[in-house]
């Protein structure tokens, strides 16, 4: 799909604010009758643009209150490392996102537990299951803001 017109965004964007709303009410929303509508949202998902509609949920609620961001070094840049490791964060469920960086760490992951216990868990079975070389915590202690959403231009055409 090479570009969203401002239909497509406005689809886009009303459905990560909430995935749950009738195709009836987001057309209507958009401009566009249903039919169309679920047109363009079948179009979006084939195109990979929409790659799914999920429930969000209370962390603290499921018993995961703490959130640990961890800054990890790797111990060997080689791919065979590179593999391990993302073997690793793939078994790990408490693992919620992780990013490859640049700049003084080489990866960033954001991690749920329910305490300093379970992290203390978690740290040990990453570090039992591939080298590495640094690995810094930093616990949150509120959330200041949190979205799903991202921020689609739905004025501009």
């Amino acid at each position: 799909m090479n570009s969203l017109d401002l239909i497509d965004r406005k689809i886009i964007a009303a459905l990560m604010e909430d995935a749950t709303r009738p195709i009836a009410q987001i057309a209507d929303r958009v401009g566009l009758s249903q039919t169309p509508c679920w047109k363009r949202i079948q179009k979006l998902e084939s195109a990979g643009v929409l790659t799914g509609r999920v429930a969000l949920a209370d962390p603290a609620r499921l018993g995961l209150g703490l959130t640990v961001f961890v800054g990890v070094e790797a111990s060997d840049h080689g791919a065979d490392w590179r593999d391990a490791f993302l073997a690793a964060v793939r078994k790990f469920p408490e693992i919620m996102e992780a990013y490859r960086m640049a700049g003084e760490m080489d990866y960033l992951l954001r991690v749920a537990v329910s305490d300093m216990a379970a992290y203390d868990d978690f740290y040990r079975r990453l570090t039992d299951a591939v080298p590495i070389k640094n690995l810094t915590s930093h616990f949150a202690m509120e959330r200041l803001r949190y979205t799903t959403a991202y921020p689609v231009n739905t004025r501009d055409r």
